[in-house]
């Protein structure tokens, strides 16, 4: 039925006539891109960078009335990151009016249906087209200046319609990113690839850029959600990719399972539906070689995408990964793609192909989403409206969210009950299998559950977290998303407790509470397997990443009636609530290492070349007593300057002190680091660049190259190997160029991490005194530095097949040593990120191999996926090494992932200075 109805409004939508505005007059002419670009975008070996492409986006917006062009804020390298909005001039005189209309309809709030429905008749659609996020996949911001010149230019009947219907936003995603491959390939267009880039096409996360959307952690990341979710609210988003599945053109959703079970149901159905209309179009033009579902591994479980994000605020969220390439290729011969199926209706002939193809199929699938929002442009703004709506009367009431293992709940009663059946009670149903049966009043009982409630409120007390600058990061991430987050003026009490003034509130009956549900709650993705017993269906990106769990925010869940509303925080916090110096402070202060800022604190101290020391006993101050780890820092002028400064800026307490505090210190020292990266730039290592660069620790990026030299302690202090650096493990490397066609400053960054020659230098580092750092998958290299453990998921040094174990990042709990120094600010229990990597067996309590952080249980999974979890239990995850006089540190779980886990960057910021403060290189 789903289909034939689909079906009936495709053809309808096909078959309506347009109905077409008045052609603007218009008193001059529009600049065509060739002449200001230094070519045709479009044509083979050509590609516009963003200097040029900005340059020509500024002289047309001043040549028409279609076009207001307006900068969206600064990219990481300091660029005008460009949205140019297109529409017909009376839209664009009135564009203050329609964003209000979208706003109110996205929102929700204060409205009738019958006034949400005179607004979707007078409102109009505003549809999101960003292209060039990966900026290697070149063809989409390309296709943006072909695209947006012919609707400035064209007059057809459909193109008036559209501009007439729709308020077009055509978002440049990476401009750093296209300056810098077109750049780069315009060197030698018959020579040079866009691949083969020296450094991150973003410029700290590359590919990564489409993971940072939840956190908003990069400035380009800001501005789009920033554009998307507070000042413009698109219905519909269009996130531009390449390339597409080998042997076809392009992936157009429908998508695959799972999708996120905190959706909004509409969110997904209208994205099916747009997405078919997308095939329908180029199939109806003999554009073959389109896909969907099966076609893909592209699913809506992931919220860190700029197109996934988008459904935890009710926007329509499309993806395309289209081929194409400015050096012409060849569609290959591949079997399976030539079988007309469900999913690959209009198979394509193996053939040469060129640059402007691809364009012209993304200019043809922009031009199906835009007719789409025309012909049903009242219907998409509603339909917004409806959602947001939905959304705000479940976080009104009592809800339930169905999980895999709240139906498993309900098997497991089910089965119980079963045994009582009296045989053949249900063998009336015809063609259907009984036993899939379980009584209807489990539906009450288990599925709604009152204690298994959705909560309609969240408090983010402000006396209660471990690290409340850290919390406020938390909540600005959740602000940057456009989430309503309240903050009580006074003191407040509630549910039995009391809330000290400046606690936070965060309510779920707001448009947006999908988003707020899966930034709090733990995810729970199912059980995914090709079919009984066979390997899992790999997830389109990571399954567990609940970013309060990940940043140790404390908050109390409210399932009834939520406290008073209280203001709202009108924008982003500049920064935590301001600390103080408290005490007498004669002799120095004391200042709590659970913070992290404590740690910039540190940096700046250090760089005076100031005394900081970290006390080894749990240390009492002001009646309060703090873990081991406290920072001690004597007093001087130059301190008292720095502290003072800091408290303010950085929302730390420091305790005057008059005299020292008794027991052993740890005296860290500056610390020179290098962070090992590789020829095109490392992603795992880039998020770390970002990370130090927050807490102010200095460091150089170093290559394979000069690893393989030696000679590394008279430089380096500290190395520090992410999980990519090293390749994936049985997987082939991405190739890197010929050093001869490199300009000759990129020429020492080539060379690969070897063990014949780099692992013996590395472990001659660390024997000499150094601190070897090794996070993720490169924690593998222990063993062969000298570290006396074996990984356990590799029993007999087979690894543990995916039928056997499988956690394909997610969130576990583990158990942390607080006494030992690379664990110093840490709880006892906390959750760690992980992601199918190594884990250590033969560690202890000997300077060997001390055992920091371990799983202590068969189920550890906080939030995710994870199957045979139970190898886990007893495994040691972060390792203190004592190898020669120096140390290897092991960090299984991926402590820095993403930029995201806070509560665990400690670990990597004590292993680097907690190496130069007790070894001597």
């Amino acid at each position: 039925m789903r289909h034939l109805l689909l079906a009936t409004t495709m053809l309808a939508a096909l078959a309506a006539p347009a109905h077409a505005v008045d052609a603007p007059a218009t008193a001059r002419t529009i600049a065509a891109p060739e002449t200001v670009v230094g070519g045709r975008p479009g044509a083979d070996y050509f590609l516009a960078d963003y200097t040029a492409i900005s340059k020509w986006l500024n002289l047309v917006a001043g040549q028409t009335d279609r076009m207001k062009l307006v900068s969206i804020g600064k990219t990481a390298e300091g660029r005008d990151q460009y949205m140019a909005v297109v529409s017909s001039p009376d839209n664009i005189a009135r564009l203050d009016h329609y964003r209000d209309i979208a706003k109110r309809l996205a929102l929700a709030k204060d409205m009738t249906d019958d006034q949400a429905k005179a607004l979707a008749a007078e409102g109009k659609a505003v549809v999101w087209m960003d292209a060039g996020l990966h900026a290697t996949e070149v063809v989409n911001a390309q296709t943006h200046v072909q695209i947006i010149h012919e609707m400035l230019t064209r007059n057809d009947p459909e193109t008036l319609r559209l501009l007439g219907d729709d308020i077009m936003l055509f978002v440049f995603a990476n401009p750093d990113g296209l300056e810098l491959v077109a750049d780069w390939y315009m060197r030698d267009p018959k020579k040079v690839t866009t691949e083969s880039i020296p450094v991150l096409y973003q410029k700290y996360i590359g590919h990564d850029n489409n993971r940072d959307s939840f956190a908003s952690n990069q400035p380009e990341t800001t501005n789009m959600n920033r554009a998307g979710y507070r000042d413009w609210f698109p219905q519909i988003l269009y996130n531009q990719h390449q390339t597409g599945p080998i042997g076809t053109v392009v992936f157009i959703p429908p998508f695959r399972d799972p999708y996120n079970f905190n959706n909004e149901p509409l969110v997904i159905n209208q994205t099916d539906v747009v997405g078919e209309m997308m095939h329908a179009r180029l199939v109806a033009q003999g554009k073959g070689g389109s896909v969907m579902r099966s076609g893909a591994p592209y699913s809506t479980w992931f919220n860190g995408g700029v197109r996934t994000v988008g459904y935890f605020h009710n926007v329509i969220g499309i993806l395309t990964e289209i081929i194409g390439n400015p050096t012409p290729m060849e569609i290959p011969l591949v079997p399976a793609n030539q079988l007309a199926r469900q999913d690959e209706v209009l198979p394509i002939a193996p053939q040469p192909w060129h640059f402007q193809q691809s364009i012209d199929y993304v200019k043809e699938m922009n031009r199906a989403i835009l007719d789409y929002a025309s012909r049903y442009r009242e219907t998409v703004l509603y339909n917004r409206y409806v959602m947001g709506r939905n959304q705000i009367a479940k976080g009104s009431r009592d809800e339930w969210i169905v999980t895999p293992k709240r139906i498993d709940a309900l098997k497991a009663e089910g089965a119980k009950l079963a045994k009582a059946r009296p045989p053949g009670a249900l063998d009336d149903l015809v063609g259907y299998n009984s036993r899939d049966v379980v009584p209807t009043a489990l539906y009450a009982s288990v599925l709604h559950d009152p204690a298994m409630r959705a909560p309609r409120a969240y408090i983010i007390p402000a006396d209660g977290q471990a690290d409340m600058p850290t919390t406020v990061k938390f909540l600005n991430s959740l602000m940057k998303t456009g989430v309503e987050v309240q903050r009580a003026p006074a003191d407040f009490d509630f549910g039995g407790k009391t809330y000290k003034a400046g606690s936070f509130v965060v309510r779920t009956d707001q448009a947006y509470r999908p988003h707020v549900l899966d930034m709090f709650e733990p995810q729970d993705h199912p059980q995914d397997f090709a079919y009984p017993g066979g390997p899992p269906i790999r997830p389109y990106d990571i399954t567990g990443y609940t970013l309060a769990l990940q940043m140790n925010v404390a908050f109390d869940r409210v399932l009834d009636t939520p406290p008073p509303a209280f203001p709202i925080v009108p924008d982003v916090l500049a920064g935590p609530p301001p600390g103080a110096v408290i005490g007498a402070d004669s002799a120095g202060w004391v200042v709590d290492h659970a913070i992290n800022n404590s740690f910039t604190l540190t940096n700046r101290l250090l760089k005076a070349r100031l005394p900081v020391e970290w006390m080894t006993a749990p240390t009492t101050v002001a009646g309060k007593t703090l873990a081991p780890g406290a920072l001690w820092i004597p007093a001087s002028a130059k301190a008292r300057a720095i502290v003072t400064a800091a408290v303010t800026e950085l929302g730390l307490d420091a305790y005057g002190m008059t005299a020292r505090p008794t027991g052993d210190a740890i005296a860290v020292k500056p610390v020179r680091i290098g962070l090992v990266d590789l020829y095109g730039g490392s992603m795992a290592s880039g998020w770390t660049r970002w990370i130090l660069e927050q807490y102010e620790f200095p460091y150089t990026k170093v290559f394979p190259q000069e690893l393989d030299k030696g000679g590394l302690n008279r430089r380096y202090d500290a190395l520090v190997f992410q999980s990519d650096v090293l390749g994936r493990e049985g997987r082939p490397d991405r190739p890197q160029p010929a050093a001869a066609t490199l300009p000759a400053q990129y020429r020492p960054w080539l060379g690969r991490i070897t063990e014949e020659k780099t692992l013996p230098q590395v472990a001659a580092f660390a024997r000499a005194g150094g601190t070897v750092i090794t996070i993720g998958d490169a924690s593998r290299l222990g063993p062969a530095l000298g570290v006396p453990v074996t990984n356990a998921l590799a029993p007999g040094g087979k690894k543990l097949s995916t039928t056997q174990f499988y956690v394909p990042g997610s969130i576990l709990t583990a158990m942390v040593d607080p006494t030992a120094p690379l664990a110093y600010g840490m709880p006892a229990r906390m959750n760690l990120f992980y992601n199918n990597n190594p884990v250590f067996a033969g560690a202890g309590d000997t300077p060997a191999a001390r055992r920091v952080s371990w799983f202590a249980q068969d189920d550890p999974l906080v939030s995710g996926w994870a199957w045979g979890q139970r190898a886990l239990n007893g495994t040691a995850g972060v390792v203190d090494a004592s190898v020669g006089k120096g140390k290897v540190l092991l960090m299984g779980p991926e402590v820095t992932q993403r930029g995201q886990p806070y509560a665990t960057f400690k670990f990597l910021f004590n292993g680097l200075l907690y190496g130069s403060g007790i070894t001597k290189p």
